[in-house]
């Protein structure tokens, strides 16, 4: 699966050469001057991360020994990119994906920081963190557990707790919280099954479960679990049907009426 998606995003990086020249040089440095997929990540995301004091070198190691630590960190990000490929409208190409889409950027970087946090470098951790909310505007607990195949659409405004867990094949929207309830200490945030879609805005708070294939509706806050294939929708968070998809985070759908019309409502 590695060698079939880095053969066509090396054809993809042809062709943007050839459609505009003035790319040429960036398309090179971060595509074409690599020979895999990881080497070229590692040169995109250390380029994003590095600062006046941790250099471009230094952050690109730090990719390159997570990424040789675990063959898992490339498939995930493999099916990362898979995942906004198939559910973005705007993309066409798996090329975009690596180079512009900073939902995408920021989930590999936060994957870093989770195997620097699992590897007892918890300080060096928390400083990629940092420096992923404030190149991203995305934060997250490094040691947030994240399954593959997530999306952040737009990503700004992204903040996800330290206990929280987030399973396969989740898609999440711009200004989303998965955040605590209060100060309390322990398991704290939420458990997002797979195939569910946060809708843009929505805050979930607390220890709860959203069950596979459920919906929150955009701007809703929910402070309690949500059943499986279930859609939620308001302030707080209530159900309003099911969703008209059995995994909605791969059709994108945020059109609770749309669900409701499905469902009789």
């Amino acid at each position: 699966m590695t060698d079939e998606l880095w053969l066509q995003l090396k054809a993809e990086a042809q062709e943007v050469i050839q459609q505009e020249p003035l790319l040429a040089s960036y398309v090179y440095a971060c595509i074409l001057n690599h020979n895999s997929l990881e080497s070229a990540l590692s040169f995109i995301l250390a380029n994003k991360l590095s600062d006046d004091v941790m250099p471009v070198v230094t952050v690109r190691e730090l990719f390159k020994d997570a990424f040789s630590a675990s063959s898992a960190n490339i498939e995930h990000a493999i099916r990362d990119i898979k995942a906004v490929y198939e559910r973005d409208a705007a993309i066409n190409s798996f090329l975009p994906v690596i180079l512009y889409l900073k939902g995408f950027q920021s989930i590999q970087v936060h994957r870093l920081a989770n195997f620097l946090w699992n590897n007892n470098r918890k300080e060096l951790a928390l400083f990629i963190q940092s420096r992923n909310s404030e190149v991203f505007s995305v934060d997250i607990h490094p040691a947030c557990v994240m399954g593959s195949g997530i999306m952040f659409d737009h990503a700004t405004g992204i903040v996800i707790g330290e206990t929280s867990i987030i399973e396969d094949n989740v898609s999440i929207l711009q200004q989303v919280t998965l955040g605590g309830t209060g100060n309390e200490k322990g398991d704290r945030h939420p458990k997002i099954r797979s195939g569910v879609l946060i809708s843009a805005g929505a805050k979930v708070l607390g220890n709860i479960e959203i069950g596979e294939g459920a919906k929150i509706g955009a701007g809703s806050v929910v402070l309690s679990n949500v059943p499986s294939h279930t859609t939620v929708v308001g302030v707080p968070a209530h159900p309003s049907g099911k969703p008209s998809s059995s995994t909605p985070a791969k059709t994108m759908q945020q059109n609770i009426l749309e669900d409701e019309s499905n469902n009789g409502g």
